[in-house]
């Protein structure tokens, strides 16, 4: 039986978590659009979105361990996604500037052919710190906002925008490893 693990995601972030941690893997991000236009809550809604990609990974390889995550950020009561532009992404980090806010990932892990799968979620707080417009400019300089849910990024240049995080900082990154390790252990699979 091929139990390779299968990353159905081309987020960079969420392969180096799961290289750092050990895992051996190969990638497939099926060209699934994440949807918003659904009235769930944040919980809900990235775990619809996970769902929807790992099925669609799983589906073209059904002997695959298929590991498939979504994120988004929550605040106020709104999902904020992915910024479609950069003066979106202004105005994200001009809302966030100053709070808190729900960073919420929902994973999914699934082998088709064993007919077996399993969900779980976690939920972390930011605290953004508060930001000038030029503080904002500089950090949109170096970072590439539009591939981001809420239009930031915890590592690299985060640190000059969040004050702390409360919960699971590789939650913030794009997976919640402190989760997903016991749960491919149930599938059998381990850190090298």
């Amino acid at each position: 039986m091929d139990t390779t693990l299968l990353l159905a995601s081309n987020s960079p972030r969420r392969r180096e978590l799961l290289l750092e941690a050990g895992f051996d893997f190969e990638t497939f991000g099926p060209s699934v659009a994440e949807r918003f236009d659904v009235d769930l809550t944040l919980r809900e809604l990235t775990a619809f979105n996970a769902i929807r990609k790992g099925m669609a990974a799983a589906r073209r390889r059904p002997k695959n361990v298929v590991l498939a995550a979504d994120t988004l950020v929550s605040i106020d009561n709104d999902v904020l996604g992915k910024p479609k532009d950069k003066n979106e992404a202004v105005m994200m980090l001009e809302r966030l500037s100053g709070r808190a806010h729900a960073v919420c990932t929902s994973v999914f892990v699934c082998q088709l052919a064993e007919s077996r799968s399993t969900s779980l979620h976690e939920i972390s707080w930011v605290c953004f710190r508060r930001l000038t417009p030029a503080t904002i400019d500089n950090y949109l300089d170096r970072v590439n906002p539009l591939d981001k849910a809420g239009a930031y990024a915890a590592q690299g240049f985060g640190s000059e925008i969040i004050e702390k995080i409360e919960g699971s900082y590789t939650n913030v990154v794009g997976l919640p490893m402190e989760k997903i390790i016991p749960a491919l252990a149930e599938f059998g699979i381990m850190p090298l």
